[in-house]
This record gives C-alpha cells, structure tokens and sequence, in this order.
C-alpha cells in the first residue's frame, strides 16, 4: 500500500473546503495503532468541520471524520493485535487528529475499543458518535431513575442521527416515545422507529409560564434554544432531561422554579471524552439491549466523493438518519 484516498480538508485563499485527495501513511497523524478503515459515517460536526461553518479544525490540513471502524493493520501497543475489528469515535479524531474519512487511520491506543460482540463493522459506523451519545445518554438518565413506569420521553429534533436511533432504543426497552420534529413528511418514518406518538413543532403549544402543564418524565433534547427552555417547564415532577445538541441556539432562557419546585434535573451529555471503561460499557450495551432495531431504515450508504454535498444539505437541514461513508 503505497497511497490511499482520503477527504482531506483544506484551508485556501480564506476558505475552507473538504477534497478527496491520495495520502501516504507516513502523512497521517501520529498513533500506536494502524487499522484500515472499512466505515466512517458523516455527523453535524464533520459537517461543521469540512466546511468551515464551525471553527472546528485549527490545523491544516486535516482528514475528516470522528467516526471510524475497521481492522487493525498493526499495533505499537499490546492490548491491540492484527486482524483485530476495532472501533474510535470522539476524542480529537477528525479535529487536531487525522480522522475517518480515508481508507486507513493511526490513532492511539487510548482512543480504541475492541468491536463487541453481537456488531458488525458497518453496524458500529452507523452507530457512531450518534448512537454512543444516544446511549450515554440512556444509561445517564436510567441511574437518575428513569424507568418505563414514570411516564412518556420526548425526543426533540427527532429526525436527526442520534434523535432516530434514540427513539429506537427506548421503543425497544418499553418506553412510551413521544417524538417532536418540524419535518412533517417525517411522522411515519418515526412511529416506524417506535414513536407511539409524533408532534409537530409548527403547531406545537409552548407557553411562557414558569411552569406548564407537566407532561414528561424524561427528555431527549438535540435543540436547545427555546425548545430545551420549554421542556423545562413541562417536566413532571422529578423529570430528567438529556442535553446533547444546540441545533435551536446555545441560549437557554428559563427560571429556577422547574428545579426548585418540581426536582428537575437537567443533565449534560458529553461523548466526547467518556472514560475507557464507561465507553466500553456503552458500546457493549450498543450490542445487546441497546441496538437498534431499525439500523437498515435509519442508516444508508455513500462515498467519499458525495460526502461534500452531503455535508450542504445536512447544513441546511435536508437529511434523516445516518450516512455510512464506505470505504
């Protein structure tokens, strides 16, 4: 193997801009661990990233792509052997770190969790950083008592990647899904996911009391923004809400009476830096309790070549699911 392709990310003349390009491995960053990479899978940070619509990368230039999954090549490091499957997500992997959009990575150690038992390689990739926040998510509100008996969980933003597959997951462990979206054409794709029931946001009621009426006793919320401030104030007493996205704003406008009067707890979700254990935790439960039912509807195949485009209207808001890039 003397050159392989890669979606390289480049600043020029000011701009930023993503290009499929052929790299040798001696120019990819650093690592103990060299895997050949059979998926990545595109997330609203790659998207961020390979555009220059977030300041994401400091470094030029870089290869896309905080999601990877492939067979390891070889190891510097001993809890890692050829021809083992392997995972990395997070971390600073497509950031200050050659990433997932090419056909070979070198990561370290630290950042790689053996493929469970019960995935396949493409099942991870489709997962991805999406479906470990989902089920970090889960597991952090179930230690908080979450439980199918207290009542319905929202899902806010319920089209996007980790939204879909987090309405999977709690359809499947016996949650009464109740899911929000401003996609119309979308609400038979979520009750097939699970969703018991579908609100749109264009008609949805919000208030501006302190305190509403106290529908839910957990929420999954990508938006942030208004939305998170309006489920604040419709917990039901001891309500839990899962933050992990701020499509609506990173503003979060609310009073204190939610947290004082009614115990709700807001609780932040943060994939990136999990430790080791709790991450192979979550990605053994991504495996067995926690996977997906509906993997094949919400995840499809692309390429490197369509990942630019594919990053345009997933800025604009034009997609669903996931897409696993190929490789």
């Amino acid at each position: 193997m003397d050159t392989f392709s890669a979606l390289r990310i480049f600043s020029e003349g000011g701009k930023i801009a993503g290009r499929v390009t052929e790299m040798s491995l001696e120019e990819l960053s650093p690592g103990e661990v060299v895997f050949r990479n059979t998926y990545s899978s595109v997330n609203y940070k790659d998207a961020l990233a390979a555009t220059g619509a977030g300041r994401i990368i400091r470094a030029f230039p870089r290869v896309g792509g905080i999601d990877a999954a492939g067979v390891v090549e070889s190891s510097f490091d001993p809890r890692f052997h050829a021809r083992e499957e392997v995972i990395c997500t997070s971390y600073e992997l497509g950031v200050s770190h050659d990433g997932g959009f090419a056909q070979y990575c070198r990561v370290p150690a630290d950042w790689v969790v053996p493929l469970p038992a019960g995935l396949a390689l493409r099942e991870a990739a489709a997962l991805g950083v999406a479906g470990y926040t989902a089920g970090l998510a889960v597991e952090l509100l179930e230690l908080n008592g979450m439980a199918p008996k207290n009542g319905k969980v929202l899902v806010n933003g319920a089209t996007g990647g980790v939204a879909t597959l987090a309405i999977d997951m709690l359809a499947k462990l016996g949650y009464h899904v109740v899911a929000v979206t401003g996609k119309d054409a979308e609400h038979d794709f979520l009750k097939q996911l699970g969703a018991q029931e579908v609100l749109s946001r264009h008609t949805l009621e919000m208030g501006s009391r302190p305190l509403e009426k106290a529908m839910w006793a957990a929420a999954f919320d990508s938006v942030g923004g208004e939305s998170l401030a309006w489920l604040t104030r419709t917990m039901q007493p001891e309500g839990l809400i899962a933050s992990f996205g701020n499509a609506g704003g990173i503003e979060l406008k609310t009073t204190v009476l939610p947290f004082i009067l009614r115990g709700v707890r807001l609780i932040g979700v943060n994939s990136g830096e999990t430790p080791m254990p709790l991450r192979r935790r979550i990605w053994g439960r991504l495996a067995t309790d926690l996977k997906p039912r509906h993997l094949a509807e919400i995840a499809h195949d692309i390429t490197l070549g369509e990942l630019p485009a594919y990053f345009e209207k997933m800025l604009k808001g034009q997609i669903r699911g996931r897409a696993v890039v190929k490789l």
